[in-house]
């Protein structure tokens, strides 16, 4: 039977309700947090363990307060330089060494890709002690090039685009050598284009991952112009008190290059899916 547009199957209706009831119930799971966090950047500091989620007396003073008075625009400035500049360079040098353990035949390669892979198995903690040797003797700390160059080359970065790499055909690359092109052109020109989606995932999983990152840039740093978003929003936790209205409120407006960056990059991902379906 068909109302309209909606088909209406008797034997599959259950089935189709439990389900959609489901994907409901998660989607209110996962949106209320954020519904509570913009809520909380709403109301004043009397106002924050109210768990209404309207607020009794919404207020945008928190967000002028963010903007005049803390040094949150710095700290933004420096989370999305360092995102930015870390996101550019692994998709580069990643995708650059993945191609190359990908497609081109020489002794060790195995070996090396064995090891790279082995990276992923270390705990970031234990980096930590090495990095902050390296950046002292270098003269790092406390600069944002010291932030950013422990993320700037990655292992799973290499493995997810070596093994994208081996769906581009190698007559393709063949037919490029014949026609004239050097090696870095048929990298950038003819094999990168086939692996966007590739690097749209890898794109928006860098960019989350620097953006978010606490641990590190809370060690290397040590003056408050200096921070990052996570970091800066931090320090209103104070000893005695902890300024949850302002840490939301930084919070809502720090997800905002986040929602960007994935809004901008799905259609690429989704595109990949689709295609790879075609295929098979």
């Amino acid at each position: 039977m068909t109302v309209g547009w909606w088909h209406f199957d008797p034997s599959r209706d259950p089935r189709r309700i439990a389900i959609w009831t489901l994907v409901a119930l998660g989607g209110i799971a996962m949106v209320m947090p954020f519904a509570f966090m913009i809520s909380t950047s709403l109301k004043t500091s009397d106002q924050v363990y109210d768990l209404r989620l309207i607020p009794a007396d919404p207020t945008l003073e928190n967000y002028l307060y963010l903007f005049r008075e803390s040094r949150f625009l710095s700290w933004f400035g420096n989370s999305f330089l360092v995102a930015s500049v870390s996101t550019a360079s692994v998709l580069f040098f990643d995708s650059l060494a993945g191609y190359v353990l990908c497609k081109y035949r020489f002794r060790g390669r195995q070996l090396v890709f064995v090891m790279i892979l082995s990276t992923l198995m270390i705990p970031t903690e234990m980096l930590v002690i090495p990095w902050y040797v390296m950046s002292k003797n270098l003269g790092w700390l406390n600069t944002t090039w010291g932030i950013m160059f422990p993320g700037m080359i990655t292992g799973f970065g290499v493995f997810l685009m070596k093994q994208f790499f081996e769906t581009v055909p190698d007559a393709l690359i063949d037919a490029a050598r014949i026609d004239g092109l050097s090696e870095f052109r048929i990298f950038w020109e003819v094999a990168l284009p086939l692996v966007t989606p590739a690097l749209s995932a890898l794109a928006i999983f860098t960019f989350l991952g620097s953006w978010t990152a606490f641990l590190w840039p809370l060690i290397v740093t040590n003056s408050i112009e200096n921070y990052t978003v996570p970091v800066g929003l931090a320090s209103f936790a104070g000893e005695f008190a902890t300024e949850w209205n302002m840490i939301m409120t930084g919070a809502a407006v720090a997800t905002i290059p986040t929602l960007v960056v994935f809004i901008l990059l799905q259609k690429f991902i989704i595109r990949g899916v689709i295609l790879s379906g075609v295929k098979g």
